[in-house]
């Protein structure tokens, strides 16, 4: 009588264990391998999938307030059911029939949407540009990872753009999907990646996104709220771990953490600032129009071209220390 939840359990703590190893070993190679151009990423297939959705959608909602704030929540809907259970039925079909093939796919997928090797590689384009090239190299190294207007931008501009990319993605682009695939796998990972895609797609406060992206926007707040703050403990330690300036970095994330409009984008850019004991941040021009924000950090001396460097030294002991708690996290307690 007690055969089949015997085995169900069994399956359980397989899947489990297989989880465990794929996060070890995805994090490993994307150390390792970053992101090869020739390799199509998942997330531009889940970018596909939006644009596509809201294009569809966009055709049978009105184009009033309440039918782009309804249309912009089917939207979400659709994004987050299809990246959490696809990824969910295949990884469960295959641990069922071919656990290895599981596991292999699920440590490839994980090593796609981490993001240390690559957020490093593009941020080092930058420093090379600076120190080897043009400003106009540089400002065009930098456009490739910022939002922000960079053809003004000077040296010092594509140097904070830099390290506050750095530091933003730190969280968004490694610490946050570490957290969701420790608790849930590469299927929670997934869907974390549809909601942070979501954001960046449609999340803007504009005449076309006000209404139809703010609940793509809101929930990205909401995924990340826990983890950017995770992420700003652990890259305090890291800062502690590699000798930079962790009592400052401890300092300014406790007093400019919330210097940002959003709750969660100033929480590790507090930190780096901290520890590198420089400021960043401040006012900023997209699409031409000057956006005033406050600063995060103090001007204990000028930022320099090597604090990109510094800042991705710290970037990659926030993640070991990362890792190495979200595998310790599954062990004992999952």
């Amino acid at each position: 009588m007690h055969e089949i939840p015997q085995q169900t359990g069994r399956v359980t703590e397989l899947i489990y264990t297989y989880h465990t190893i794929a996060l070890a070993a995805g994090f490993i190679l994307d150390l390792i391998f970053g992101d090869p151009r020739w390799l199509y990423h998942p997330v531009c297939l889940i970018g596909k999938l939006i644009s596509s959705f809201e294009k569809g959608i966009r055709k049978v909602f009105p184009k009033t307030e309440k039918g782009e704030l309804a249309g912009g929540l089917v939207e979400v809907i659709l994004i987050c059911v299809i990246t959490l259970l696809v990824p969910a039925f295949v990884l469960y079909f295959l641990y069922i029939h071919l656990s290895a093939l599981g596991v292999l796919l699920e440590t490839f997928w994980c090593y796609q949407l981490l993001a240390t090797r690559s957020l490093r590689d593009e941020s080092m384009k930058v420093y090379d540009a600076l120190k080897k090239g043009t400003i106009e190299d540089a400002r065009h190294a930098v456009s490739m990872i910022v939002g922000r207007d960079t053809a003004e931008l000077t040296e010092e501009g594509v140097t904070k753009a830099a390290v506050e990319t750095v530091a933003e993605n730190t969280s968004d682009g490694v610490i946050a999907p570490m957290i969701y695939m420790a608790i849930g796998g590469v299927p929670l990972m997934f869907l974390y990646k549809g909601i942070n895609t979501m954001d960046s797609m449609l999340g803007y406060k504009n005449d076309k996104y006000l209404y139809f992206g703010r609940c793509a926007a809101k929930l990205d707040d909401a995924a990340n709220y826990l983890p950017s703050r995770i992420s700003g403990w652990l890259m305090v330690a890291g800062a502690f771990v590699i000798g930079l300036d962790s009592r400052n970095a401890s300092r300014i994330f406790k007093r400019d953490s919330r210097n940002h409009a959003s709750p969660n984008s100033a929480q590790t850019e507090a930190v780096m600032a901290g520890a590198l004991d420089v400021q960043l941040a401040g006012n900023a021009y997209y699409f031409g129009k000057l956006y005033e924000k406050p600063t995060i950090g103090d001007a204990i001396r000028e930022i320099e071209t090597e604090d990109i460097r510094y800042a991705n030294r710290l970037m990659y002991a926030t993640a070991i220390l990362g890792v190495i708690i979200c595998v310790l996290f599954r062990v004992v307690f999952l």
